[in-house]
């Protein structure tokens, strides 16, 4: 249904087998609320590396992917449970982008990868702000030109993201399940555009199910990146309840309306993704043949910022926002488990 290149998304630890003995790890911070349990990676750009539940289950079932070791040895955030996305979600056209007459040229890598991908925060530490035995709080600060691309010796090194600005996530694990709540300052004195969201990872058994409410998707080119807006036979399928394995996706939808219900029938659970504004959007990445799948909440659709200095901004909601100095963004998402 869809032509596109996925190198960018499937890196080794990805693909390895779940490997729940690896989250015994000193560096991971614990979260506990009853048989719950969240782990939190900020040194693995302020990662969630597992949410699962003990209660009757050896081993423990897990509601997202949780992290393999080989994904925590390397501190791949692609291969943790879900990982922050700003100060942009998802690609950007070359690395490039024009923004009040300037040109804005990202660090990013070559073929499939010299698109930029999902900003720069979850290559990076987050650190420990404040924390109970059951909530979390994690800082960010990005300082413009401090850090150089990290895509290695054939990437194209762009002068990076100039804008300051800080960040925090406070992740809260009670009884209705895990709560993030994104938050970001614009500390520049000038104007910054800002994305924000969430990149989960979900287990895939045979027959697990996705349903939501959405009103278009995009259509993509070879490489990922958005064509047209339209109808299309996901949007209907996500509303009654789409078999993931029939679908092979990597597309951005829109007119979200802020929750999806993700199904494991054959493990009588049910996990519901809730989202508040500006989380209007939504990706689900769909590959045939891997043991998961993701349904990201998100503020804005994939190269945003482009569409918007073409003028598709004027036509169609593209997402995304302009901070003003000093101006802060604040949104948050939730898992909530259930049994069916």
């Amino acid at each position: 249904m869809t032509s596109r290149s996925t190198p960018s998304r499937l890196p080794a630890a990805a693909q390895a087998t779940f490997d729940t003995a690896a989250l015994d790890d000193g560096q991971l911070v614990t979260l506990a609320h009853g048989e719950t349990r969240a782990l939190v990676a900020p040194h693995v750009g302020g990662s969630i590396a597992a949410f699962y539940d003990t209660a009757g289950h050896a081993p423990p079932f897990h509601w997202l992917r949780p992290a393999t070791r080989a994904a925590l040895d390397a501190r791949d955030p692609l291969g943790m449970a879900s990982f922050p996305l700003m100060p942009y979600c998802n690609r950007i056209r070359d690395g490039r982008f024009r923004f009040e007459g300037e040109m804005i040229d990202l660090p990013s890598g070559t073929g499939a990868l010299r698109h930029a991908l999902h900003g720069h925060a979850w290559r990076r530490p987050w650190t420990v702000e404040a924390r109970t035995d059951s909530t979390l709080t994690l800082h960010f600060l990005h300082e413009p030109h401090a850090f150089t691309s990290s895509h290695g010796p054939d990437s194209h090194a762009g002068t990076g993201w100039p804008f300051r600005y800080e960040a925090r996530q406070h992740l809260t694990l009670d009884a209705s399940g895990l709560t993030v709540r994104l938050w970001a300052r614009n500390l520049a004195a000038r104007p910054m555009p800002f994305g924000l969201g969430h990149h989960p990872y979900y287990p895939r058994p045979s027959g697990t199910r996705i349903a939501a409410r959405v009103r278009a998707m995009w259509e993509i080119d070879a490489e990922v990146l958005p064509v047209s807006l339209n109808a299309h036979p996901a949007v209907d399928a996500l509303q009654a309840g789409l078999l993931v394995d029939d679908f092979d996706l990597d597309n951005n939808f829109s007119g979200w309306r802020h929750e999806a219900q993700i199904e494991w029938p054959h493990e009588g659970r049910r996990l519901a993704l809730r989202a508040s504004a500006p989380l209007d959007f939504f990706v689900l990445f769909s590959p045939p043949g891997l043991p998961y799948f993701c349904a990201e909440p998100v503020s804005n659709t994939t190269d945003w910022l482009n569409l918007r200095h073409a003028g598709t901004a004027q036509r169609i909601d593209v997402g995304g926002t302009v901070l003003a100095p000093g101006e802060t963004l604040e949104t948050q998402l939730a898992w909530l488990p259930e049994r069916l």
